[in-house]
């Protein structure tokens, strides 16, 4: 019968550098470059519009670099080493869509809402969601586990060879 003791991320990484000392070096190597990877190839999946700034502003980064930058989730990682894609605010509205909505000054109020009702002038008629993000790191996930995962077994070979 096999045993196994659940153990936090702290005190997993303690004992990897317990046996190897390298390891968080190895894997935060790895996690940039499998996340400069998919920064680009988000460039050439982004959608386009009429300039292509939108195509070139994604980028990878460690999170420590962008303290300023708004986090997606409830937590903020505990990895000193958590890499991010960072792209322009617009990717919200492309990857899920916007209802339609007034633009008119007051719009969002309720008389402007009236408003807006009766005169159709100044509506945003909306847009479809384009998912081109989450539908590819999906995607990319797995290969990107296996990347990482070999850079962690990497370094413990390594180790263990000293």
């Amino acid at each position: 019968m096999i045993k196994a003791k659940v153990q936090g991320r702290e005190a997993l990484m303690k004992r990897l550098n317990a046996l190897a000392p390298n390891v968080e070096k190895y894997a935060a190597d790895a996690k940039i470059s499998i996340m400069e990877d998919f920064a680009a190839e988000m460039e050439q999946k982004a959608p386009t519009g009429a300039t292509l700034e939108y195509m070139h502003s994604f980028d990878a980064d460690f999170i420590r670099n962008r303290p300023a930058q708004e986090q997606v989730g409830i937590q903020a990682s505990k990895d000193k080493d958590a890499v991010g894609l960072f792209a322009s605010f617009i990717w919200r509205f492309l990857e899920f869509g916007t209802a339609p909505h007034s633009t008119a000054k007051g719009g969002g109020t309720v008389a402007g809402k009236k408003a807006a009702a009766d005169n159709p002038t100044g509506m945003h008629p909306g847009m479809v969601a384009q998912p081109h993000i989450f539908p590819n790191w999906r995607a990319a996930k797995p290969q990107a586990k296996k990347r990482l995962n070999a850079a962690i077994n990497k370094a413990v070979r390594e180790a263990m060879k000293k």
